[in-house]
């Protein structure tokens, strides 16, 4: 008989026994203080993400599909007025929307096999599933919310740990596909599951989850994280109802490590769930750029460059960047064309930089990106591959910038591998809410974005979950806004 390489390791994994275990008892107050604490600053950054794309003509055109589909008034349409849609439209239009500008956080793995960042965008999914899920069920208070919450973290996070790199080394998107799981975990605590049911749900979603590398740069990555917070609803709506699937359906040969990701690592599985809590322990960086955290090494380093140089934009000759394949195969767009393709090109972050000296919502607009300033600047930077850097590994994200001058001089240096909004280097409560204002500025005033600041910070205080979707719906409906203009 041929070995069967999964045929031991099955037995002694059950991580969907696990997994459903977990999702089952786990309590709030046997979550960490220091889960909860950052829980809610990933709560408040998703928050504002949401708002930041509600606006986004990817997320328009799904908040417009779904209105015309309609069906059961279960949950708030974002950007949508008080129209009412079932949960799973709701959390699609959620989920894309907080990733529409790639700025959700990552989560941080300290294993040298894993491409240091690469796991998955943690808190968008389940964080999407919750808050349409809450409005579907009703009532639930803010410490039941953040439990959901939690739950769908920590189960995306060691499945994205646990299982081999080689899931996104292929290709796939894992915040696409695993955090399907997440959003899972997320809608099933808060809808009550237990028993097979949980075991059901994921076997739904194991099937469910989906997303490729080949559609970075395009409306369709945020859809892989619309298209997660929808399946996890979607699974666990359907498990409530008795629709069944494999109990096992994340192990053995057949299952979702192995045919995801070639396998799961044996020594990691121990760990369990909630017991070292991944949201404290690698951590997780919110970030503060709106793009792909690969990037924001060489983006610092170049703010660093050219203000404490005072390089003029008009000054600049050529500039080149050095960096390894983890960072250069995945970035892969050598001039931006809009503000997708932006999120993935680093000679278009590094001229956002060289003309604005930052790289926020507003240079990461299509007609900033577009604009002749952004096409002529990009076309002085390059990019290049450093041997030596290649040699350090990838458990690091490393690069070097040198800027030459039109006068013959040159001035360059080396990124700090320990990036801002990493774990130890963290935002500021302060940056945060910076961050958030950021984000919902040009969709609610001052006052309204106070009241999400406000409500996220005060989540355990809160009486009625469902507030949370309230506090981040504009008073304007987006979609006529755009039809009228």
């Amino acid at each position: 008989m041929q070995h069967n390489p999964y045929a031991q390791v099955t037995e002694k994994m059950a991580v969907t026994a696990q997994a459903a275990d977990f999702i089952e008892t786990i309590r709030f107050d046997r979550i960490p203080g220091e889960a909860i604490r950052i829980g809610t600053r990933c709560l408040l950054d998703g928050l504002g993400l949401f708002v930041s794309g509600s606006d986004e003509h990817s997320v328009r055109i799904l908040a417009e599909d779904a209105r015309e589909q309609g069906g059961r008034p279960e949950a708030r349409l974002l950007g949508c007025g008080d129209v009412r849609v079932p949960a799973g439209m709701a959390a699609r239009v959620l989920g894309t929307s907080g990733h529409a500008h790639d700025w959700d956080d990552s989560q941080v793995s300290s294993d040298p096999s894993h491409m240091y960042g690469l796991l998955t965008h943690p808190t968008i999914p389940p964080l999407a599933a919750a808050l349409a899920v809450a409005q579907k069920v009703g009532g639930g208070c803010g410490k039941d919310f953040l439990l959901g919450f939690l739950t769908g973290f920590e189960v995306e996070c060691k499945i994205s740990e646990w299982m081999f790199p080689q899931h996104y080394k292929r290709g796939m998107h894992s915040s696409g596909t695993v955090g399907t799981f997440g959003a899972f975990a997320a809608a099933a605590k808060i809808m009550g599951l237990a028993g097979e049911r949980l075991r059901w749900g994921l076997g739904i979603a194991a099937s469910l989850a989906a997303g490729i590398r080949v559609n970075f740069g395009t409306m369709t990555k945020p859809l892989h994280v619309g298209r997660a917070a929808e399946n996890g609803v979607t699974a666990a709506i359907l498990a409530a109802k008795g629709f069944t699937a494999d109990p096992d359906a994340l192990d053995g040969p057949w299952g979702f490590f192995a045919v995801h990701g070639g396998g799961v690592s044996e020594d990691k599985i121990g760990q369990g769930f909630g017991n070292t809590w991944s949201i404290v322990d690698p951590g997780v960086s919110i970030k503060p750029y709106p793009c792909g955290i690969l990037t924001h090494p060489s983006m610092d380093l170049m703010v660093k460059l050219v203000t404490e140089n005072d390089i003029k934009p008009e000054t600049i000759q050529r500039i080149t960047i050095y960096a390894a394949s983890n960072i250069l195969n995945p970035i892969r767009y050598p001039i931006a064309e809009n503000h997708l393709q932006a999120k993935f090109s680093l000679p278009a972050e590094l001229a956002m930089i060289a003309l604005n000296r930052k790289a926020g919502k507003i240079e990461f607009s299509d007609e900033f990106v577009g604009s002749p300033a952004m096409q002529a600047m990009q076309r002085r930077i390059r990019t290049e591959h450093d041997p030596e850097i290649e040699k350090l590994g990838f458990d690091k994200i490393r690069s070097r910038i040198r800027i030459e001058r039109i006068d013959g001089k040159s001035v360059e240096g080396t990124a700090d591998e320990r990036y801002r909004g990493g774990p130890d280097h963290p935002m500021t409560d302060a940056d945060l809410e910076a961050k958030v204002r950021a984000c919902c500025a040009g969709v609610l005033d001052d006052a309204a974005q106070g009241r999400v600041i406000q409500t996220a910070w005060s989540i355990q205080d809160l009486g009625d979950a469902r507030g949370l979707a309230d506090v981040i719906q504009p008073k304007t409906d987006l979609g006529e806004k755009a039809r009228n203009a």
